[in-house]
């Protein structure tokens, strides 16, 4: 059976829509910045922007219909987040940006009715901020989440929270947290996580330091997160307790796949602006993009736009066919996140000096897209997972012979 990779008016409507919304509204922002959110306003931009992006009709293309989004698929959801990547800052204008786009994403799916209307609607609202709290200091949660070591005790007809969390995206600001907390079994058990709700002002949780990272583009930073005896209700459980980890793969596979939406898009205006740049200046007697050295890495980056853009929409058809995509998102992610990086790259070095300067936007997006091979589960993490699946699956036919 042929499968259909048309995509329907309305949607090419959007994309069209957001493409000039993006480059138009939001670019201009972002180039005068440098791409650094909080130079450009942080918080206060993001309203303005949201704002704008309401009254063009492109924003929330993944919030559900009855929220007052698009309600797209995954697979519709890549050229309106590809588009919108095109400039740092088009994700958050459109409220796609992570973590809040990955909370949506989980609460839409986990949250109880009482939950949705009290984080999820306000959140595709754009009303308020979001943070995903899982990752820890050495030796607890990072790469390996099941050395999660942060703990919650029953107490009180309710939770006592207690550890540390770092390198959470978006905290300084956020209204809530999705917190990763162990609830049984021990730090290296795979089991025993439950994900809890906890508002921003609630005793005993605390913002800490912001962690300097080279990107610059994500409001409310990288910051460490304490939890010193954060007392909370029953209702504040995500789900069920000790299921946390099996949620998390709700979450961390679609979310995988907006990222290489968003960055595809930041890919592909080096790659735009690299292009126009040899096509118009010369050196040795012709054009830059004459030469063939220059016509290579040309032809090298339109050779990874396609094959990240052909396994993205692969591992977005499985997941809107229900399956875990497990494979295909791992394969998307790593090959991916390293096209991706290839690309800017390139573009780059297509543009010599130019190309390291604030002058130019090159510099800026290596700066952003660079830390993708380690957001989402290092490159290393998922080709180790990658080959366990296909070895356990090689296995299983020699076992049902040896049988």
């Amino acid at each position: 059976m042929p499968i259909d990779l048309t995509y329907s008016p309305v949607l090419l409507d959007l994309v069209e829509r957001t493409k000039a919304f993006t480059r138009d509204v939001v670019l201009p922002i972002e180039d005068s910045f440098d791409g650094d959110i909080t130079a450009a306003g942080g918080d206060t931009l993001r309203a303005e922007l949201q704002s704008a992006a309401k009254a063009a009709g492109v924003f929330g293309p993944h919030v559900p219909a009855e929220l007052g989004g698009h309600g797209l698929d995954m697979s519709s959801r890549v050229p309106v987040f590809e588009e919108a990547g095109y400039s740092l800052f088009g994700p958050m204008a459109l409220n796609i940006a992570a973590p809040d786009e990955g909370n949506l994403h989980l609460l839409a799916h986990v949250a109880d009715p009482d939950q949705k209307q009290r984080y999820l609607a306000p959140l595709a609202r754009g009303d308020v901020r979001s943070a995903f709290a899982m990752t820890e200091p050495a030796p607890g949660a990072g790469s390996d989440p099941s050395a999660l070591s942060t703990r919650a005790d029953r107490s009180d007809g309710g939770w006592r929270i207690s550890g540390r969390k770092w390198f959470i995206t978006g905290a300084d600001g956020a209204a809530f947290f999705i917190i990763m907390a162990r609830t049984s079994g021990t730090p290296g058990q795979r089991g025993g996580a439950t994900m809890f709700l906890v508002p921003a002002q609630t005793p005993g949780l605390r913002v800490g330091r912001h962690i300097n990272t080279m990107d610059k583009a994500m409001v409310g930073g990288h910051c460490e997160l304490l939890l010193d005896e954060v007392r909370i209700p029953d209702s504040a459980v995500l789900g069920e307790v000790d299921r946390g980890f099996e949620y998390a793969q709700i979450r961390l596979g679609p979310a995988r796949m907006t990222h290489v939406m968003r960055w595809l898009g930041a890919a592909r205006r080096g790659h735009d602006f690299a292009v126009a740049h040899v096509a118009r200046r010369r050196a040795f007697g012709a054009r830059l993009g004459d030469l063939g050295m220059v016509q290579k890495m040309i032809a090298d980056n339109e050779i990874d736009i396609a094959a990240t853009r052909a396994l993205l929409v692969h591992a977005c058809w499985e997941l809107d066919a229900g399956h875990t995509a497990s494979d295909s998102t791992s394969i998307t992610k790593t090959f991916a996140a390293e096209a991706i990086f290839r690309v800017a790259d390139r573009s780059m070095q297509m543009c010599g000096a130019l190309g390291i300067a604030d002058d130019a936007p090159l510099a800026r997006l290596v700066r952003e897209i660079r830390p993708f091979r380690i957001y989402d589960g290092p490159s290393e993490v998922h080709r180790w997972a990658i080959a366990k699946r296909a070895i356990r699956a090689a296995q299983i036919p020699a076992e049902k012979t040896a049988q």
